[in-house]
């Protein structure tokens, strides 16, 4: 049995493509202008959702006493583990911005304390320029 196959498009595609600048949809702009550049467009932190993780575990656990109220154990649970979800979310982001800050302090204690060595280094120096 003989197996007829498509493969002539492909060639027939590759060898228009480099024998004459053939440009495929994807090649070319398709308004004449460059929207290559949509920052605006971009989310700020890609797989995050945009809402505010607070009112996330609020949702969640609404959501959660709703279900429970009307007697559903599966669907409430399924919303409190989404809500612990977002507590722990929260919780890690509370500790990265309490370390950068004390990064940030340390930074700050140690460059005011060099700034100080600087300045006495320098009255040391002009103490001995003055008494010689």
């Amino acid at each position: 049995m003989v197996t007829f196959r498509n493969n002539n498009n492909v060639r027939r595609n590759n060898f228009r493509r480099n024998d004459r600048n053939f440009k495929s949809n994807g090649d070319r702009p398709k308004f004449g202008s460059n929207f290559s550049n949509n920052e605006n467009f971009k989310r700020k932190a890609p797989g995050r959702n945009n809402h505010n993780d607070q009112k996330l575990i609020e949702k969640y656990n609404d959501l959660a006493r709703e279900a429970s109220s009307n007697g559903d154990k599966i669907l409430s649970e399924n919303y409190l583990q989404h809500a612990d979800h977002f507590t722990r979310i929260l919780n890690e982001q509370e500790n990265l911005k309490k370390l950068k800050y004390a990064e940030n302090k340390i930074i700050d204690s140690t460059k005011s304390i060099e700034e100080t060595s600087d300045i006495s280094k320098k009255i040391i120096e002009e103490k001995k320029t003055e008494a010689s």
